[in-house]
Formats: C-alpha cells, sequence, structure tokens
C-alpha cells in the first residue's frame, strides 16, 4: 500500500489521508464489519489489496451532498484497491472487488456500496467505470474540486445455497 501512495498516488504518506496504513489490525482487521483482503503471489509477493470499512465519505473534504448520500454506519467504503503494475489486466482487482462485495453482504446492515478514485492513477478510471456507477466526477465541479470521481456499487443480494440443512447466506453473484 505504501508502495501504491508513492509510485501510483505520488503524494508519498499523509498522515490524514493515509493512516490506515500504518495500522492494518485496528482498521480493518479488528472491526467486526471491515475487512482487509491481499492477493499473493505464487512465491508470496503481495500483489494486491482491498478493504472494506464502515465508514462514507466525509465533508469536507468531499461535497457536501456525496457524504449525505453515503453516511458512515450504513455506507460500506471500498478502499485500498490496489494491483502491483505488473499483476494487473489479469482479472485480479475484479476478483477483489467481487469478494468485498460478498463481505458486505454477508455482514449485513449496509445499503450502499461507496468508493472514489483518483483519475491520474493509471487505469483507474476505465476500471471503476466498467463496474459501478459514477456518482460525482469532481472534475466537473466548479474549481475542480479535488479532481476524484466518486462512484456506488449496489449491495449484493443474499441467497440460500447449499446442502439441505446448510442455510449460510452466500452473496448472489
Amino acid at each position: 500500500m505504501l508502495d501504491t501512495v508513492y509510485r501510483d498516488l505520488q503524494s508519498g504518506y499523509v498522515p490524514r489521508w493515509h493512516r490506515d496504513i500504518i495500522d492494518l489490525e485496528g482498521v480493518y482487521l479488528a472491526p467486526e464489519r471491515r475487512t482487509l483482503l491481499v492477493a499473493e503471489s505464487a512465491s508470496g509477493a503481495i500483489v494486491a489489496t482491498g478493504a472494506v470499512r464502515d465508514q462514507g465519505p466525509q465533508a469536507p473534504p468531499n461535497p457536501e451532498w456525496v457524504a449525505r448520500r453515503f453516511p458512515s454506519g450504513s455506507t460500506a467504503q471500498l478502499c485500498r484497491i490496489y494491483v502491483r503494475p505488473e499483476y494487473r489486466r489479469q482479472g485480479i482487482a475484479r476478483a477483489m472487488v467481487r469478494a468485498l462485495s460478498d463481505f458486505v453482504a454477508e455482514a449485513g446492515g449496509y445499503e450502499a456500496i461507496y468508493l472514489h478514485t483518483d483519475p491520474a492513477v493509471t487505469g483507474a478510471e476505465p476500471f471503476w467505470r466498467s463496474l459501478a456507477e459514477e456518482v460525482c466526477d469532481e472534475r466537473e465541479l466548479p474549481g475542480g474540486g479535488q479532481g476524484i470521481v466518486h462512484f456506488a456499487l449496489p449491495v449484493p443480494e443474499l441467497v440460500q445455497v447449499g446442502a439441505a440443512g446448510d442455510d449460510r447466506p452466500v452473496a448472489a453473484g
């Protein structure tokens, strides 16, 4: 994740934006309605990450109406979805989004899935446009906002599948 903030986002580590990267356990693993997924190569190298947190966008810096549409608690925010450049275009990010969406459905209590992306990151904007619905492109706002694009995904519905007596919920995909 730190490689990404330096290489792709070119911002470097900024505590108010990236403090979760330093406290993965406290931010993503300990809370029940949050998670962090990591994809590894056959050699054990980390090639991708993705996370969910039960926190909507905050205003500021995001537009007030976007923050109201995606309130914390009932919004699952997808974040830290990164794939190392040499592993891109292999379906890893799509699989990560599917797994995170399934987590959201199984966790329950979420009414929306929200994410934002920086269009300056190579491939990020077209990837999200292929999966999600644009909510707000800040580049079109007066002054350009932060220049990021906000998206929403539907929360998958749960269906019952499995052997007789097996009533574990599984997200419909």
